[in-house]
């Protein structure tokens, strides 16, 4: 198939030029896109051969403006139910709703490589007018994902990068929550703080332990041996029972509240008192999080805080094309301590003594 010469590649395609590329009339490159029957099976192919060729979509925004529908941001976003996602979610469609526009939600499967892409591609073939990607997981695979978006994107967390149009980023870098929970137990008096950390493949779990690392050489502290968790408050527990046997274990780091809250029971379970042998601090501050025993110290997410900044940059790219960006706003670190957390305890032996720093 020949290419269509005398079209500005600087210019989304037109179904005019399908029609020019496929040889047919503008009105049969209509019935194609919408599944009208009464098209041969060649003349369809033909059709959509174009249209791959010159990377045409549907301009359903161009018709939902004209009828005076709603207009509409789409979201990518992983299919889960854990605390942190599943409140950004929530968040990000309130900010949506509260700015005027419509939502499309593409969920993605974990596993999944080209998860993203294929809904990247789904939304803008539904003419979303942006896209918001709260992609938390780094999959492998060979999913091309440095792909042309013609709408601008906006980032929340550490997805792959898109060549679009206009790319906004927002929300707070977990390894500043991080830092934030490790220097609070540090500031307490204990001589080091133990890591459980999330599954490497979630970029906020790395970020948490780079974050949990960095503070640890700030203070030149030594870097005790990493626990591996994955989420859930059963990983926790699991973990709390390995290190309640550890009498130099003085303060942990969780990297979210569920599995601090696992961990809390195995180390009373063991006879491990919380706090006066073993200091906890977690991270997200769920619901759950004040009503424990005993009420867990944590990091909050501003989950709500980010998505509304978030979007008012993503609606100034859209309804301002050519301006210039607003500065971003970094929400603020916020400690909530309870009682999950006080200074280490006096060691009465050689073996325990606790040295300062």
């Amino acid at each position: 198939m020949a290419r269509l010469a005398g079209r500005s590649t600087g210019t989304a395609p037109r179904s005019i030029d399908v029609a020019r590329l496929a040889g047919v009339s503008q009105k049969t490159v209509s019935r194609v896109m919408n599944g009208e029957q009464y098209v041969s099976d060649h003349v369809r192919r033909r059709v959509l051969d174009a249209a791959a060729e010159l990377g045409y979509r549907r301009n359903h925004a161009a018709r939902a403006l004209a009828s005076g529908r709603a207009r509409s941001i789409g979201v990518v976003t992983l299919g889960t139910a854990l605390y942190g996602p599943a409140s950004l979610l929530m968040g990000v469609e309130r900010a949506v709703r509260d700015a005027g526009y419509a939502l499309h939600v593409v969920n993605t499967m974990e596993g999944d490589a080209a998860g993203i892409a294929g809904a990247v591609d789904s939304l803008l073939d539904q003419g979303v007018d942006g896209i918001v990607i709260s992609e938390p997981i780094d999959e492998e695979g060979d999913a091309d994902l440095s792909r042309r978006v013609d709408v601008p994107v906006l980032v929340l967390g550490a997805p792959p990068q898109f060549a679009a149009s206009r790319v906004v980023t927002a929300g707070i870098v977990s390894d500043q929550l991080a830092r934030a929970a490790t220097e609070h137990l540090l500031e307490l008096g204990h001589t080091t703080v133990h890591h459980l950390a999330g599954p490497p493949r979630w970029y906020a779990a790395r970020d948490r332990l780079e974050g949990w690392r960095a503070t640890l050489a700030a203070y030149g502290r030594r870097e005790p041996p990493v626990i591996p968790g994955d989420w859930s408050a059963a990983s926790g527990y699991a973990a709390g029972r390995r290190l309640a046997s550890d009498d130099s274990v003085t303060a942990v780091f969780a990297a979210n509240d569920d599995m601090a809250i696992g961990l809390i029971r195995a180390l009373l379970e063991a006879g491990r008192r919380v706090p006066e042998d073993v200091s906890v601090v977690g991270l997200d501050d769920i619901p759950v999080a004040a009503y424990v025993t005993p009420p867990l110290t944590t990091v909050r997410q501003p989950f709500d805080a980010t998505a509304q900044d978030g979007l008012k940059h993503l609606v100034h790219a859209i309804e301002h094309p050519d301006a210039n960006p607003i500065p971003v706003n970094d929400p603020p670190v916020e400690l909530v301590v309870r009682a999950s957390t006080a200074p280490p305890p006096h060691r009465t032996t050689p073996n325990h003594r606790r040295t300062s720093a």
